[in-house]
């Protein structure tokens, strides 16, 4: 697998795999859309969305790749490979979804190959991946933070406007100081959420 930082160094190498990654991206939100949707029969669009969110997060596809010992096959430059980015949660999910993009190609453009390949590594993991998904923003970025930081989460209105009767706020997730994700809504409580959701973006 080619990373870009390999392929900058040495271009007579090989294309580099993001394309693969966009590929791959794209088949496993539907497979995994489809995996749900046949598995839980009983749950509503919006529970199914926030399931499908965890399962095929970064976090959880860098998962998969460590268990394939992904990132023993991956190509980087000089500088990549001494900074530690063979260890880099985006990396292994990046390499994570090369491979499925380059499954589907070498299959004949097979979804159901990828399905037969991927539904056991779901089944592993999709029941904590429903409690997961259906825990609020907020709940997740505090144990994330507290898991990875040992403290929880700070948010501080950064800036509010507009009449009474239509305020609009600005809140900004804080980890040890650190500004992270914002969030904006007409009420305080509406700007926490989607600037927690925004960090775990940026965590995960």
């Amino acid at each position: 697998m080619i990373h870009s930082s390999f392929a900058n160094e040495q271009p007579d190498q090989g294309e580099h795999n993001e394309r693969l990654e966009f590929l791959g991206d794209a088949i496993l939100t539907f497979v995994s859309g489809a995996y749900l949707y046949m598995r839980y029969p009983e749950r509503p669009e919006g529970e199914l969305t926030a399931i499908r969110a965890a399962l095929v997060d970064r976090a959880q596809l860098c998962h998969f790749a460590r268990s394939l010992n992904l990132d023993r096959h991956l190509k980087l430059g000089k500088g990549a490979s001494q900074s530690g980015s063979r260890q880099s949660a985006r990396l292994r999910c990046s390499a994570f979804e090369s491979l499925i993009g380059a499954y589907f190609l070498d299959t004949g453009e097979s979804v159901q190959a990828i399905s037969d390949y991927v539904t056991p590594m779901f089944e592993t993991v999709v029941e904590v991946a429903a409690k997961k998904g259906l825990k609020d923003d907020k709940t997740r970025l505090q144990e994330q933070v507290q898991h990875s930081f040992g403290e929880i989460p700070e948010y501080v209105i950064v800036s509010s406007s507009g009449p009474d009767h239509a305020k609009e706020f600005v809140v900004e997730v804080r980890i040890k100081g650190k500004p992270y994700g914002r969030g904006h809504g007409t009420s305080k409580q509406a700007a926490q959420k989607v600037a927690a959701k925004a960090t775990l973006a940026m965590l995960l």
